[in-house]
């Protein structure tokens, strides 16, 4: 007998790629807090917990190089595929990562 297999995230539409400006960022309200989704010079997209691991500064917020955000707070760099701050900061905290998927060119977001 075939069981039926779901996907055991729930996913959210919340706009379509186009929406989130190139080397910026959008902040999504979830039921589990704000989200953050980035989208990088080279058109690639992630999302992060809209909250800074130092001083829980709003990473929506800050700048986008690279594939990193700087924070606006005090300018720590963090990954954007991780979650983790950069250089000298590295390993004093995280950003959780918030699973994102592009279909069609719409974002959907799920939860961690």
């Amino acid at each position: 007998m075939n069981a039926l297999v779901r996907d055991p995230i729930p996913w959210t539409d919340v706009g379509a790629v186009t929406d989130i400006p190139v080397r910026g960022a959008r902040r999504v309200p979830t039921p589990d807090g704000d989200v953050a989704i980035f989208r990088t010079g080279d058109g690639r997209v992630f999302a992060l917990k809209d909250k800074c691991p130092h001083k829980g500064g709003p990473l929506s917020q800050g700048i986008v190089h690279g594939h990193a955000v700087a924070c606006p707070l005090h300018n720590w760099s963090i990954e954007l595929a991780t979650g983790e701050p950069m250089g000298a900061d590295r390993g004093k905290g995280c950003a959780p990562v918030v699973p994102l998927e592009v279909r069609d060119g719409r974002l959907f977001l799920g939860r961690i």
